[in-house]
């Protein structure tokens, strides 16, 4: 019996659903984020059927899902989206069949709303409310358009100082671009460098200093998580465990630490407007059209695929009210 029982402890027992579907998700180099958010979904879907195994559901309870989300939830249509994409991805990798037309799901009212800009006087004040390292990563957010992620997870190889430019690396949409690196912000920028190089050599003589690489370039080149130019930008002051390969590492920065930054400086600024960080990125879109430059070189600079997604920012250009004087400023 002893014999029987040693036995069947050592087989493995198969993983979980949705670990395997986590597993996936890694196959294929999906972000942590997506992965997280992927799973998250997949089991809300799974509870919200009473935890019914997927492979006996289909088209119809997705519908009923995803309908739920959207009228009793009340979510937004990129959340619903969301759901969809990730409920699909598992039914094609995991169960190996498509969901099919989805015709009977309500869908989330897709919102049409102005983007919210600084003017050009609230930008400086939220700006010179920053200190230190928050100031510098704000101003590449408005001197460069960066989103929030693209500014953090800037690698040392990213910064071009003879070109004065940005190469931001796997975007939005996995797409590459460049932007420009704002002039007033060189010195500063070179200066963390330094800074972070010293950190850097810290970490190597403590036999550390390792990265994270995207997709195999960590098995491809094996010691260039080590070397200087795949060092962020902005790393975190402690090294953390990845939570994929259980490997200690300096990471990046979080992205709450400039988020609260921002939000304080808004408010010591005396901006009264629903604003974040994103809306440095809306403001450096909007004021270039305002200096006159041309909407394709603003798509450009802002990582756009489509040109319709620019031409939100014509509608906030700062002449109120679509370019009409008001009857009662002629009184």
């Amino acid at each position: 019996m002893e014999l029987v029982n040693t036995a069947f402890s050592g087989l493995r027992q198969k993983p979980k659903l949705l670990d395997q579907f986590r597993d996936t998700i890694r196959v294929r180099h999906y972000s942590i984020r997506t992965e997280q958010a992927y799973v998250q979904w997949v089991k809300r879907f799974i509870l919200f059927h009473n935890k019914r195994h997927p492979k006996e559901m289909g088209r119809k309870e997705v519908e009923a899902f995803l309908t739920n989300l959207a009228v009793t939830e009340k979510v937004s249509a990129s959340t619903q989206n969301q759901a969809l994409n990730a409920i699909v991805f598992f039914y094609r990798e995991m169960m190996q069949r498509e969901v099919g037309m989805l015709e009977g799901v309500v869908r989330a009212k897709r919102s049409e709303r102005i983007p919210v800009v600084f003017s050009r006087g609230e930008a400086k004040a939220v700006l010179d409310q920053l200190e230190g390292l928050n100031r510098l990563m704000g101003g590449l957010l408005y001197g460069s358009g960066l989103r929030l992620m693209e500014c953090i997870r800037l690698r040392v190889k990213d910064i071009d100082f003879e070109m004065n430019q940005i190469v931001v690396r796997d975007g939005k949409g996995r797409k590459d671009r460049v932007t420009m690196l704002p002039g007033t912000l060189i010195e500063a920028l070179q200066s963390q460098l330094a800074k972070v190089r010293a950190l850097h050599d810290q970490d190597l003589a403590e036999g550390l200093g390792a990265v994270y690489l995207p997709f195999a370039l960590e098995r491809k080149y094996p010691n260039a998580n080590r070397e200087w130019l795949w060092q962020y930008c902005f790393p975190s002051k402690r090294r953390s465990i990845d939570p994929r390969s259980r490997a200690v590492r300096r990471h990046h920065l979080a992205e709450s630490v400039l988020q609260r930054a921002v939000k304080g400086a808004i408010r010591a600024a005396g901006v009264h407007k629903p604003a974040s960080c994103h809306t440095f990125r809306h403001s450096f879109a909007t004021h270039l059209l305002e200096d006159g430059y041309d909407i394709r070189t603003v798509q450009e600079l802002l990582g756009h695929k489509d040109v319709t997604t620019t031409m939100i920012y014509t509608h906030v250009i700062k002449q109120g009210g679509k370019g009409v004087r008001s009857p009662l400023d002629r009184v």
